[in-house]
């Protein structure tokens, strides 16, 4: 019998294994896994959590947030309010993103507020909505909103020494009326110039005289790390009790009942925090009690 050449072989047997390859992987594991993702219990899952209202439109997904606000970008009352989103225009699915900003970013810049002017003034604005104390440390009021209370003072040896001039870094001269603090151990507080450089001064915070507790709960004044949570705490769901019961003309105790059916326990029952979905509450909402 003649034999093939050696060349010949191999080529063949690779063919043969690119083929059989080629059949289980692309072909046998993609369908097994889709014949496995259309199982009761994983088929909605699969398909994306998708939420339906009462006319079975689909409205969102359980897993990713969405914005409850009017034309104009204020808070519907008859609705509970998401955490803020960094995603994009706000809970933009392909453009998941955190803002990279840390506890240490105090200073506004050119190109935008601090993450501490951001918290301070979502805390002003959750306060006045909700009809509590929306202060927080190291937080000033400033016109109409509220900035990162942080002052550059300037010594006299650089470091140490008498202080010669205080400027407060986060009021721009122009937006104000006046700085947060008139003068900072004796010596009068300025306004920033915009464009300047202020790198001599010694950054200093001032906490005030807010609560060590705030009423406001962090998750509404911070987003999450991919910008799409649909959750918020149980904490921020309560603040909005009362404001939602008014709206839709229900007992506070009624709504607080229907939060607690959505409000969903730790990950295996030790991963993670308590929380509340949104969406899914706001939906059982019109379903139950619409606004007349």
């Amino acid at each position: 019998m003649t034999r093939l050449p050696r060349w010949i072989t191999t080529h063949t047997a690779g063919l043969r294994a690119l083929l059989v390859f080629t059949a289980v992987t692309g072909i046998v594991y993609p369908l097994a896994v889709l014949a496995a993702a259309q199982a009761p219990g994983l088929k909605d899952r699969a398909d994306g959590s998708l939420v339906h209202n009462d006319e079975g439109e689909v409205v969102g997904s359980s897993l990713i947030g969405q914005s409850f606000t009017d034309e104009d970008g204020d808070a519907v009352e008859h609705y509970f309010q998401s955490r803020p989103s960094a995603a994009g225009e706000g809970y933009d699915p392909l453009n998941t993103s955190a803002t990279n900003l840390g506890p240490e970013d105090v200073l506004d810049g050119p190109d935008g507020e601090s993450l501490l002017t951001q918290v301070c003034s979502r805390s002003l604005a959750v306060g006045e909505r909700e009809g509590v104390d929306g202060s927080r440390p190291y937080c000033a009021e400033s016109g109409d909103s509220a900035v990162g209370a942080v002052l550059g003072v300037f010594y006299s040896e650089g470091l140490t020494g008498d202080i010669v001039r205080v400027v407060s870094l986060n009021e721009v001269c122009g937006t104000v009326d006046r700085p947060f603090r008139e003068e900072w151990k004796g010596a009068p507080v300025e306004c920033a110039e915009e464009g300047k450089e202020y790198d001599r001064a010694v950054v200093t915070p001032v906490r005030g005289d807010a609560p060590d507790e705030p009423e406001v709960p962090a998750d509404a004044v911070t987003a999450s790390a991919s910008g799409l949570d649909p959750h918020i705490s149980p904490e921020y769901a309560e603040l909005q009790v009362k404001r939602v019961a008014q709206a839709r003309g229900m007992e506070e105790s009624e709504l607080e009942s229907l939060v607690d059916r959505h409000t969903g326990g730790r990950a295996l029952g030790f991963m993670g925090d308590p929380a509340v979905n949104v969406l899914e509450l706001n939906l059982d909402l019109d379903e139950t009690r619409p606004v007349r």
